[in-house]
């Protein structure tokens, strides 16, 4: 196969020949870590919409997605970042989602959890009780389909707050209302750059007290807190001063292995869109580590990171080109179309790269397919084979 770099220029590579013998399915359930995969969506590739319609969701194929991160043990967390939530999938789109998604999981017996936000609210400046509203209208629907809520920040509370007291006031408001522990979810502005100073704060340090402070307020309220700062040293102390009960789900797509293997004085879960393209992979590994297998888990997990930090090198929030990608590419999609366009939000040489990476390390189910499609796209883009 002949693969584009950076620059115009080519490579050779041969595909792999077998995927990874852990790719099968079924296993022993999860007992050491609590694992969500952050799911994608899968597009209607029928549906005539442009890039501003409101989402054309392939229903069929994004439910079987999450039957197959069910079937290896894994949780799915619903109507995340991952699936779009804010680049293409609007809160009607994300309501349904998180409907039919729910009503699967109780079918199979599936964990999930859902995102809970103020994505409802048009663009524009909102004041707070507006923001906290339509907080509230999300999550008793996602209550009402029987998921566990994961807070998300939210780019209206963002814009609308004036300092750490008004987060501190939205936020306990709304786990006063909970009527189960919820996750929080601090995102990055690398993820989101209009979430830049939340928590009241661009200093991440005074970020992490009032984040603590809300924590520390409502420990009966939080299941535990999702942290995705791309940095593994800040979520350890962050982890270490949390309330006794209280869990770390890491975010890090950079830094999972080390953070979920942990040390002496903890670890932490895993809530990951990573864990998308490598569910299977890392549900196994996950397995090894119950066994109080740690080199073995790393021995795993490891090799698996390269392929990550490509994914969500900068600018981070277009990592889901390169998950519906290799979702396509492992056949779980028949085709590589994005809801609004976003297949094109990440270069040719880009895809090619993410393509070797996971082909290396034994990703998909069926190399031979893999390679095949991945010459389809790589013709269509004048890179002839």
């Amino acid at each position: 196969m002949t693969l584009p770099v950076p620059g115009g220029g080519t490579h050779s590579y041969t595909p792999r020949a077998e995927p990874s013998r852990y790719l099968t399915g079924g296993g022993a359930p999860l007992v050491s870590r609590t694992v969500f995969s952050a799911a994608h969506v899968v597009a209607d590739p029928f549906a005539d919409t442009s890039p501003d319609s409101p989402a054309a969701v392939d229903w069929d194929a994004t439910l079987a997605f999450r039957r197959h991160l069910w079937s290896h043990g894994l949780g799915v967390a619903e109507a995340m970042d991952t699936a779009q939530r804010g680049m293409g999938l609007d809160w009607a789109g994300a309501a349904e989602l998180i409907r039919r998604s729910s009503a699967e999981a109780k079918a199979v017996g599936g964990a999930i959890a859902c995102g809970v936000g103020s994505d409802q609210l048009p663009p524009g400046t909102h004041d707070l009780a507006t923001v906290t509203a339509a907080y509230e209208e999300q999550l008793s629907l996602v209550e009402a389909s029987g998921a566990q809520a994961i807070l998300m920040a939210s780019r209206a509370l963002a814009a609308a707050a004036t300092g750490p007291e008004d987060y501190l006031a939205t936020y306990g408001h709304l786990l006063r209302q909970a009527s189960e522990p919820v996750v929080l979810h601090w995102l990055g502005p690398m993820f989101d750059p209009a979430l830049d100073g939340y928590w009241g704060s661009s200093d991440l340090d005074a970020a992490t007290e009032t984040f603590l402070e809300v924590i520390a307020a409502h420990p009966d309220k939080i299941d535990g807190i999702k942290v995705s700062l791309l940095d593994a040293q800040r979520e350890i102390d962050l982890r270490r001063r949390l309330p006794e009960g209280v869990r770390c789900y890491t975010g890090d797509d950079f830094n999972y292995p080390e953070l979920i293997a942990g040390d002496a004085r903890g670890f932490s879960h895993a809530l990951l869109g990573i864990f998308d393209p490598l569910g299977p992979l890392a549900a196994e590994a996950v397995r090894v580590l119950d066994t109080g297998d740690t080199d073995g888990f790393r021995k795993l997990l490891d090799p698996t990171v390269e392929l990550s930090r490509h994914l969500f090198r900068a600018p981070t929030r277009f990592y889901k080109t390169g998950v519906v990608f290799l979702a396509w590419l492992a056949g779980h999609q028949s085709h590589f179309t994005m809801v609004g366009g976003l297949q094109s939000a990440r270069s040719l040489p880009h895809l090619a790269k993410a393509y070797q990476l996971a082909d290396g390390v034994g990703l998909f189910p069926d190399p031979a397919l893999a390679a095949d499609r991945m010459r389809s796209l790589l013709n269509v883009q004048g890179v002839a084979q």
